[in-house]
Order: C-alpha cells, then sequence, then structure tokens
C-alpha cells in the first residue's frame, strides 16, 4: 500500500479513466449476447464470427496506433479518440436492428479500443520506474476490474427492477463522456521526455528483440485458446442462469481480479515474471476445463477462478512487455503485444463458435486448455532463456 502512494499522478489519472470506462463498457458487455440471442436472434456461430473479427480488427489497428504514437510523439490524442468513440458506439446498441447494424457499432466501439490501447501502455510504462512496473500495470488492471464489478451489478440492479435492455444500453454514455474529461486532464505527453528523436515508423517484426519476438509468439499460441469471453456468458446461461445471475457472475469475477491484480503484479516486480506467467497459464488451462466439465453452483467457482487467472497474469504480461523494449518504441512494442493477444482471436472465436453450435462445447473448453498448457512451456524453455542480457530487465 505504500508503493502505491508514491505512483505518480498519471498512473491514477489512467486507472480512473479505466475505471469509469470499464464500468460502462461492462454494463453493456454482458447484455451483448443475450441482447444478440433474444432480440437479434443471433446464435453461436455469428458471436464467434462478430466477436473474432472485432477483436482481430482491433489487435491489428492497436499495432498502427502505437507506431504512429511513437512516431508523433502523442500519447494523449489517440486516447481521446479511443475513448471518444467507445463513448459514442455503446448507447446507439440501443437502437442497432439488424446483424449489420450491431457489427458496425461493435467496430466503432473496438476502433476506440484499437487507438487508446497501446499508446496508453507506453504512457504508463514510462511514467515509473522499471522497480514499479508490474505495480503500475497491475494498479491499472485492477481499477479497471473495479469498474466490471460495478457496471454488471448496476445492470443486475436495473434488471431486476425492470429496466429493459435498451434502456440500460442508453446510460452507458454518461460515464463514456467523463471518461472524455478525465483525458483532457492527464499531462501532457509524459512520455516525451523520454524520446529523444522521433523514432522511425516501422512494423517490422524482425526489428524487435528476439525476446519480444519469441514472446509475442508465445502469446499467440495461448491467445489462440483464449476464445470471446462471451462464450463463458453464454455457459452460464447453459447451465440455467437467469440474466441477473449471470450479472452477478461477471462481477464476481471482476471483484476477484480488482482485488488480487495489483498485488500479484507487484509481486512479479520482486520475483520475476516468468514464473508468475506460466502458473497463471496452466491454471487457465484448469479454469477452461472447469467450465466445460461443471454446471450448476460449479459455474460461481469458475467464475471466480477466471478471476484469479486474470490477476496472475494481466499486469505482468504487460510489464514485461517494457522490460523488453526500448522506451523511445514503446508503442509499437505494445502494439505487437496487442496484435498477438488479439489476432489469434478470430480463428479462436470462429472455432469455438462452430463446435459449440455442433454439440462439442467441451472439445472446444479442452482445445483451449491445451493451448495455454503448451504456451506455459513454451514460456519457460524457449522464450525465457532468449532474455539474458536483454535491456531494461530488473529481473
Amino acid at each position: 500500500m505504500r508503493a502505491i502512494a508514491t505512483l505518480p499522478r498519471t498512473v491514477w489519472l489512467l486507472g480512473l479513466v479505466s475505471l469509469l470506462n470499464d464500468s460502462a463498457s461492462e454494463l453493456v458487455y454482458p447484455l451483448l449476447p443475450l441482447y444478440f440471442a433474444s432480440v437479434l436472434m443471433l446464435g453461436p456461430r455469428l458471436i464467434g464470427v462478430l466477436e473474432g473479427i472485432a477483436e482481430s480488427l482491433t489487435a491489428v489497428l492497436k499495432l498502427i496506433s502505437g507506431a504512429l504514437s511513437d512516431r508523433l510523439k502523442n500519447r494523449k490524442l489517440p486516447l481521446l479518440l479511443g475513448y471518444g468513440f467507445a463513448a459514442i458506439a455503446r448507447p446507439l446498441f440501443a437502437v442497432a436492428t439488424s446483424f449489420a447494424g450491431v457489427f458496425a457499432l461493435r467496430m466503432l466501439d473496438r476502433l476506440g479500443k484499437a487507438l487508446r490501447s497501446a499508446p496508453r501502455d507506453a504512457m504508463l510504462a514510462a511514467s515509473v520506474p522499471a522497480s514499479q512496473r508490474g505495480l503500475a500495470f497491475g494498479l491499472h488492471r485492477s481499477m479497471d476490474h473495479l469498474g466490471a464489478v460495478v457496471g454488471p451489478l448496476l445492470a443486475w440492479l436495473l434488471l431486476a427492477n425492470g429496466v429493459a435492455i435498451a434502456d440500460i444500453l442508453r446510460w452507458a454514455l454518461l460515464p463514456g463522456l467523463l471518461c472524455v474529461a478525465l483525458v483532457l486532464a492527464l499531462p501532457d505527453q509524459p512520455a516525451a521526455s523520454a524520446m529523444r528523436a522521433k523514432p522511425a515508423f516501422s512494423l517490422n517484426f524482425r526489428a524487435l528483440p528476439i525476446a519480444l519476438q519469441r514472446y509475442y509468439i508465445t502469446l499467440a499460441l495461448f491467445s489462440l485458446g483464449n476464445a470471446s469471453n462471451m462464450f463463458l456468458l453464454l455457459r452460464a446461461q447453459q447451465v440455467g442462469l437467469s440474466a441477473a445471475d449471470t450479472m452477478l457472475c461477471w462481477a464476481l469475477l471482476s471483484s476477484v481480479a480488482t482485488l488480487l491484480t495489483a498485488p500479484l503484479a507487484s509481486w512479479s516486480d520482486r520475483v520475476g515474471r516468468f514464473h508468475l506467467i506460466a502458473i497463471g497459464w496452466v491454471f487457465y488451462a484448469l479454469v477452461y476445463l472447469l467450465f466445460g466439465k461443471l454446471g450448476g453452483g460449479w459455474i460461481w467457482l469458475a467464475f471466480a477462478s477466471y478471476g484469479l487467472f486474470l490477476a496472475a497474469t494481466e499486469g505482468a504480461e504487460k510489464a514485461l512487455v517494457a522490460d523488453f523494449s526500448d522506451p523511445q518504441q514503446g508503442g509499437q512494442a505494445f502494439g505487437w503485444f496487442h496484435l498477438a493477444v488479439g489476432l489469434p482471436l478470430l480463428p479462436a472465436s470462429i472455432l469455438f463458435g462452430e463446435l459449440s453450435a455442433r454439440g462439442f462445447g467441451l472439445w472446444a473448453f479442452m482445445f483451449c486448455s491445451l493451448c495455454s498448457a503448451l504456451a506455459a512451456l513454451l514460456l519457460l524453455v524457449w522464450v525465457r532463456p532468449a532474455t539474458r542480457g536483454a535491456i531494461n530487465n530488473p529481473s
């Protein structure tokens, strides 16, 4: 707690922005599969295609946005555009009446995420010393998850009192506008002082340090087994949970992540990132088997366990990028990170949706478990040896 109190204003403002943004996002996100299925009559195949395309396109744009922010030495402008687009898109879901309309709005929301993610992470990494990277990213993710507690709980409260889903979606505009106001209050270009000259705009993967190249390939393998979280929400429906109880499950997941992400990510500053991430990925494999095999009351345990997985990995995964990247090209480095995480979501979500639609839901969960277990092994025996002598490595 003493270390958290020493974090700079930039970290706290970015965390508060994420708290508000995720409150709006998670007010909407858990409702979307219910809205898609009950109002627009979309099945798991179309949901898988929609989510896979949205996340994969977002991943590509994150790389471009991050590299451009390095070139322009401006992190704040893409944040303003990113949070602004999201604020506009979410309430408009309430008036969408077709798959095409939902797809367009989902793309606008994801475009906002694409514009802001890599520059925000680069700004966050540049605002703290190496010894506090895990803590800074962990606090940011904790506040993000706190928003994911507030949003579903608010949605549950409104649903339980008979408020229509469309009306709930409209309320998401308010926190979105507050996010834009807080971004305006951020210090101007806090990472610019670390940039001695404008780096060349480059998307050359081979120009990255070998440690990062191997890390991103391993992340891509893990992400191939990390289909859209909408399938977890659909799983909750399949085992008999009501719409309101599904919101509570999502809030439980986020509550666990809120409480544990900062301390676990801070732990990675002291003991190293690799073992913590590898343990988290193996735990993910077990959790996905839990989702696939068990139903009834066990689904609550599965969601809580998934929150523990997120807490163990999210901050450490991003801090590892900062450990082995040049601060002047932080936007590009985090852009590649988001590409490695997001691009495989298209085949992952399509495959998961297809297997579920054909009645092979358990096989879909087992495939995800296998990918994560193999990724954990590669992280320790292939990626870690390549980090000897790499720059900015605190451990």
